[in-house]
């Protein structure tokens, strides 16, 4: 096993991970969905309706939920979903949120390929990243 498949199996360990049609229901009950993937994947593949694109290298900065960046409304209590292409970044991700204290962090199996495949809402990608 390499050490990137051991970091990933670490990171899942700690995240209760969501599969689409369960994270299509804590959405519809207020989780915010998180898309992580690049703004070229989002236009060719579209997004979750209602998913909010952060770039990952701003990820930490706006779910702090003590930080002075922080997105309005994230707390240490929010639901977070993070979203990827096929569900490896978002652990990572994920992980990382817990970190910070965001307890609630998780990520979608399968990413959006998952979703999509699962047939659930997709609209047009292109919606420009949170800064």
């Amino acid at each position: 096993m390499s050490r990137i498949d051991e970091v990933l199996a670490e990171a899942r360990a700690g995240l209760d991970r969501v599969d689409p049609v369960r994270a299509d229901r804590l959405r519809a009950e207020g989780a915010l969905v998180v898309d992580i993937r690049s703004h070229a994947n989002r236009v060719a593949e579209g997004e979750i309706p209602g998913a909010v694109p952060v770039e990952r290298i701003v990820l930490d900065w706006r779910f702090d939920p003590h930080g002075e960046h922080r997105m309005p409304g994230v707390t240490e209590d929010s639901t977070v979903i993070v979203v990827c292409n096929e569900g490896y970044a978002s652990s990572l991700a994920a992980r990382d949120l817990q970190a910070l204290g965001l307890r609630n962090a998780t990520d979608l199996v399968g990413g959006f390929r998952a979703w999509r495949a699962a047939g659930l809402p997709v609209t047009e990608g292109g919606t420009p990243a949170v800064p």
